[in-house]
């Protein structure tokens, strides 16, 4: 006869058992999507467009026709394309006249004649060669990476509202001189550079050390800008505009963040995190209403413009509006 089982050796078997078992498989985890890489094109057609409108304004000057040949630099190499003598130029560029009439920023121009596209028209010209050099390479080297990651309709919105912004705040503070230069657009890119920076600062490793290199940076480029001759008002100009624009633009999702397309059903694993942080919603309102307030008020300064008259009258006073609508 068998020895019967008793109640302790029949648990023990039902708990071997159930140890033998395979366990069931995890709730499938959300698939995140590879990170996407934009083509940088629209970066180098400014880089391209750059160059061109400096050898167009050459094309122009027509140095060796205006002056005679043996006043230009480097004539029996370019011909009609030499730069202007270093006592005007010492930048190796074409005459002030030149740049003025192919749309330099100059003062008189835009607030008693109302050439308002000058404000536009002059971040695209150079005064010379050395110009256009320094500026080229600080395009190439941050607006490349700046377009590989937010896409080129982002950066190009960028780009020139910054510059717009640079030449309006120049526009206030030149006297009898003229501005060209793209560096108001890249001083944009580079306080893009920051805020972007800032508002996506949970997503970082290594933060400190990424904001004092950038901001050892951008010191060290506005410093440049106080030297004698250099338009320092369009440097800060672009520079806060591209810093609130940044936190406009700029904005990405949330560490831990999953679009819910990439969720599989059947996911009831951690709650999915929501887009974006609270501070974020909070930087774009206020900066947006910053760059609405700037704008309406460096145009009140100058309000016998076309630039002011660009404004609607719901962002003027009434009073401002019944003397526009009169004058029409």
């Amino acid at each position: 006869m068998g020895k019967s089982k008793t109640p302790g050796d029949i648990e023990a078997a039902a708990h071997h058992f159930a140890a033998r078992q395979p366990l069931p498989p995890p709730p499938p985890r959300p698939c995140l999507p590879p990170t996407k890489k934009w083509f940088p094109w629209l970066v180098p057609i400014f880089f391209i467009a750059n160059v061109a409108a400096f050898v167009y304004s050459l094309y122009v000057n027509n140095c060796p026709e205006k002056l005679g040949a043996d006043q230009c630099l480097f004539h029996q190499y370019m011909g009609r394309f030499s730069f202007q003598p270093l006592s005007e130029n010492p930048l190796f560029g074409p005459s002030p006249t030149t740049l003025e009439k192919l749309g330099a920023l100059e003062k008189d121009l835009v607030v008693q004649d109302g050439q308002e596209w000058r404000l536009i028209s002059c971040i695209w010209l150079h005064a010379g060669a050395i110009h256009l050099l320094a500026n080229m390479l600080s395009l190439l080297f941050i607006g490349l990476r700046l377009e590989q990651e937010f896409g080129f309709l982002r950066i190009g919105l960028l780009y020139v509202i910054s510059g717009f912004g640079g030449s309006l705040l120049s526009a206030i503070h030149l006297q009898k001189s003229i501005s060209v230069g793209a560096s108001g657009a890249l001083f944009g890119l580079l306080g893009a550079m920051l805020s972007e920076l800032l508002v996506n600062w949970s997503i970082y490793a290594n933060k400190c050390a990424a904001l004092m290199t950038l901001v050892f940076v951008i010191v060290l480029n506005l410093a440049v800008g106080f030297l004698p001759h250099v338009d320092s008002s369009a440097h800060i100009g672009g520079f806060l505009s591209g810093f609130l624009l940044g936190f406009i633009l700029l904005v990405r999702p949330q560490y831990g963040y999953v679009n819910k397309k990439y969720i599989p059903s059947g996911y009831d694993g951690k709650p999915v995190k929501s887009k974006h942080k609270w501070y974020q919603y909070l930087l774009l309102v206020a900066a947006l209403v910053a760059l609405i307030i700037g704008c309406v008020g460096i145009c009140k300064v100058v309000q016998s413009s076309a630039i002011f008259k660009l404004i609607p009258c719901f962002l003027r006073s009434s009073n401002d509006c019944l003397q526009a609508q009169s004058q029409v």
